[in-house]
């Protein structure tokens, strides 16, 4: 359902697309972490200035991301989740992987800490939070940061019960989930860019914070895949590769970097690295 919705979404796009013939307009697929921050309501209007062309976009989970450039309804992929990336270009459907930026997952919790986890290494507090079986809100959807939530209880070495009083699956976005576990005074695995969008709703008195961070397992990295042409000759591979260089373009990552909120840096470019 959800997909059929972003279908009907770029088939209004496209029918746009033909009827204003002389505006360029990119089709990007991307996460709702980086949807949620408004990274890219920053930069799209610098990239139109930069190029002419607009940047549409549709913030799902990266799994969906990833199955909308199989279905060759988008020019690129903006997401966070390296093994299935690597698949999805072994698999001849993406072209040009490129790192672009990264920051990092975080546990947070309620202010009270009823499961004692601040400060402590990421598989002592996640092993704290099932032993006292406190509220977990899971995303439960496809995206990475639900994939690298579930590599996480696995280093910690927890099976997860499928039906559960303390493990709840939202279904929902990175933001809706931060909610939902604050009404539910529970913890929840996020990325730092969308808490701090979060916390900036509560001027920096949000009900939730940050527990447990900067652990050599919670690295995020975001990478830029072109939709193989060979695969779907009907996408702009063209626009996509001006939209590559301009991501990685030094201006521009100095704009990635300078991008904060509360004052907080959200993503730290990398588009020089290998």
């Amino acid at each position: 359902m959800i997909i059929k919705k972003i279908l009907i979404v770029f088939s209004s796009l496209f029918m746009s697309t033909c009827i204003f013939a002389s505006t360029k307009t990119l089709l990007l697929a991307t996460t709702t972490s980086v949807d949620n921050t408004g990274l890219l309501n920053y930069l799209a209007p610098k990239f139109k200035k930069d190029t002419g062309i607009e940047l549409k976009w549709v913030a799902v989970g990266s799994g969906k991301a990833l199955q909308l450039g199989r279905n060759c309804d988008v020019d690129a992929l903006l997401v966070h989740d390296p093994d299935m990336e690597k698949q999805y270009i072994k698999s001849g459907y993406g072209i040009k992987r490129t790192k672009i930026m990264y920051n990092d997952f975080v546990v947070i919790g309620p202010r009270n800490d009823p499961a004692k986890i601040k400060n402590k290494s990421l598989i002592n507090a996640l092993q704290n939070i099932a032993i006292k079986q406190a509220p977990f809100v899971s995303r439960g959807d496809n995206s990475g940061t639900y994939e690298k939530e579930k590599q996480l209880w696995q280093i910690a070495k927890i099976h997860l019960p499928q039906k559960s009083i303390w493990y709840i699956q939202s279904g929902q976005g990175m933001m809706t989930t931060i909610y939902m576990a604050a009404e539910k005074h529970g913890y929840t695995l996020t990325d730092r860019g969308t808490f701090i969008k979060y916390a900036a709703n509560y001027h920096n008195h949000s009900p939730l914070i940050i527990l447990v961070h900067k652990d050599k397992f919670l690295f995020n990295q975001y990478s830029l895949i072109l939709v193989n042409p060979k695969r779907c000759k009907n996408i702009n591979v063209n626009l996509a590769e001006q939209f590559r260089n301009w991501l990685i373009a030094k201006p521009t990552q100095i704009m990635i970097a300078n991008y904060k909120l509360l004052n907080k840096q959200l993503f730290i470019p990398n588009a020089d690295e290998k």
